[in-house]
């Protein structure tokens, strides 16, 4: 598997738009980790319904978050519009792992990595990712910054 740089904001082919709101602070005045989390959750929602939906609705669907690990590396306050980036930065049998930051202009505030499994809605149970799907994935792959 390839290690790519999530702060290098070169690499990312898919991006969304965040706006802090005051209830993301915490008691310092600093954006919590709950906040940031939802950030995340913003830019996976973007990848996937500007990509995996052109697969059709049913697309959005059959897939659970097994792992999130998310690192934060510098504080942010309000007010702030923040930048996430997001990219498939690894597809295995039945499962791919989406590479995530957050930036605050040039800074990277926090990177993350999720694990996400295409489950078989009858069975509950992991299933190998499609042909199209993978094409879809294959496609939102890191960008070359070479």
């Amino acid at each position: 598997m390839v290690d790519y740089d999530l702060t290098d904001r070169r690499i990312f082919p898919v991006w969304s738009e965040t706006t802090v709101r005051y209830s993301d602070l915490d008691p310092n005045n600093h954006v919590n980790n709950g906040a940031i989390s939802t950030y995340f959750e913003d830019g996976r929602v973007r990848l996937r319904t500007e990509h995996l939906a052109k697969l059709g609705s049913d697309m959005l669907t059959g897939f659970a978050i097994a792992q999130v690990t998310i690192k934060y590396r510098a504080q942010l306050g309000f007010p702030a519009t923040v930048n996430i980036g997001s990219s498939i930065i690894h597809i295995g049998r039945t499962s791919y792992i989406l590479g995530q930051a957050v930036f605050f202009g040039d800074e990277c505030i926090a990177t993350g990595e999720v694990v996400t499994v295409r489950f078989d809605a009858a069975s509950h149970k992991p299933m190998p990712l499609e042909d199209e799907v993978r094409a879809i994935l294959e496609s939102v792959a890191p960008l070359n910054i070479q």
